[in-house]
């Protein structure tokens, strides 16, 4: 299960006595009097128990070392693996789609309960009958497919809240109400040919309330008030990633956020941009430069915000919320250190909600079961982890009550080498003729 060990041993003396300079030149006179090059005759008997006696102590040292050694590999090892298996399961939740919303609120009004069909979306936009969007959607749905006084109109998509659905309600009036009304009811259009369409203005700068999108208004009978907001597609920057591999709806492959310890903050459910359902024909080459709805208009519009199951889990990931976030029971977080707090705001315009199906596809046991398989792996693994951290820290204590055995040894060995040292010398100082 554990990578196999460097077949280099450690230089345990090295480690340990490197900055001890008193202490490594004890070893060199030990050595030295193993020589007998400073003691010719007293020397040898002695140092031949010294250097027996550290090399003892040096080869436990050694062997404990090699042991610590691999603990923290076997532990760097398995938290890779679980680190792995974390965004394996994260990855297979997202397929299945269903568990989002697993832990969200009931809500007390039944008409709100209600699932919000895409027909639905369009009545509620359609009530704004004084804005852009409004005008729009009442011309395109119940007007006719073409307006002939707005050019270029094949190149307005639609409005933001028309343009992505996503799995329940409780999702639609969080996306709604982190956006605010007038992203939602936002005009897109794919080029900036299909903005200058929307308002056209005479020589004198005033915009010409015939034409564009005051025209259609005009003509339904319904005068535009105030400003509205625009995107256009092929101004944006796109999302700079990659996508996820084999994934119909180009889910962008966002690196999972990550706490100080490395872990995968607890109750993450992933990135609200990954979350918004894309009609198909949007999803492949809507610009001329070939990117997609999700990577340019929702990316903008939702960047890396971050998806949490609960307050409570996303107040605890604070240290890696860089760019918002906001949990399945009411909480908002704007940016980093931007918090919103109070009632949540209802507002009235929301994403549809996916349509049920009327049938489980074989594909969605499988992976329920592949997720159940590495939840055990994972609890293993954890369990391992336990494991092998109170063996390092064992190991930690062992080397550290060896290593000053080790370090006192050869601080005994150095005073007890001096005081030889000048015996000899004052016995030869003896010897010398006068």
């Amino acid at each position: 299960m554990f990578p196999t060990s460097s077949p280099n041993p450690i230089n345990v003396q090295a480690q340990v006595v490197q900055d001890i300079p008193a202490l490594r030149r004890a070893d060199s006179n030990i050595t030295s009097l193993n020589n007998g090059n400073d003691v010719p005759n007293a020397a040898p008997p002695f140092a031949n128990s010294l250097m027996s006696s550290s090399k003892k102590l040096q080869d436990e040292l050694e062997r404990t070392g090699n042991k610590l050694k691999q603990h923290e590999e076997n532990l760097k090892f398995l938290k890779t693996q679980k680190n792995q298996l974390d965004e394996a399961i994260l990855d297979l939740q997202v397929s299945l789609g269903k568990y989002i919303s697993s832990g969200a609120p009931k809500a007390e009004d039944s008409d709100n309960s209600q699932d919000q069909s895409e027909e639905e979306s369009i009545e509620q936009i359609v009530k704004h009958e004084n804005s852009a969007a409004g005008i729009y959607c009442q011309f395109k749905y119940r007007h006719g497919p073409q307006p002939s006084n707005l050019t270029s109109y094949e190149d307005v998509l639609g409005i933001v809240a028309s343009l992505g659905k996503v799995d329940d309600d409780n999702l639609s009036r969080l996306f709604s109400e982190y956006l605010g009304l007038e992203s939602m009811l936002a005009i897109v259009c794919k080029t900036y040919e299909g903005v200058k369409a929307l308002e056209i203005y005479n020589g004198e700068g005033f915009v010409n309330k015939g034409s564009g999108i005051h025209g259609l208004g005009a003509s339904v009978g319904q005068d535009l008030k105030g400003r509205f907001s625009v995107i256009c597609l092929e101004n944006l920057r796109p999302y700079p990633g990659d996508f996820l591999s084999n994934d119909p709806q180009k889910r962008l492959d966002i690196p999972k956020p990550r706490m100080p310890t490395g872990d995968i903050p607890s109750g993450f459910l992933g990135y609200a941009v990954n979350m918004i359902h894309v009609h198909r024909p949007h999803i492949f080459c809507l610009t001329s430069s070939g990117w997609g709805l999700r990577e340019t208009l929702f990316y903008n519009l939702f960047s890396r915000l971050q998806v949490y199951r609960t307050r409570a889990e996303m107040l605890d990931a604070l240290p890696c919320i860089i760019e918002g976030a906001i949990s399945l029971d009411g909480g908002l977080i704007r940016s980093s250190g931007v918090f919103s707090l109070g009632s949540r705001e209802d507002i009235d315009v929301m994403f549809p909600k996916c349509s049920l199906r009327t049938s489980v596809p074989e594909k969605y046991f499988e992976l329920e079961e592949q997720i159940k398989q590495k939840k055990w792996e994972k609890e293993r693994i954890k369990e391992d982890i336990r494991r092998e951290q109170a063996s390092l820290d064992q190991e930690k204590y062992n080397f550290s009550l060896r290593k000053q055995d080790f370090v006192k040894f050869l601080a005994d060995s150095s005073t007890f080498i001096a005081q030889q040292q000048i015996q000899t010398a004052a016995g030869q100082n003896k010897q010398i003729p006068r």
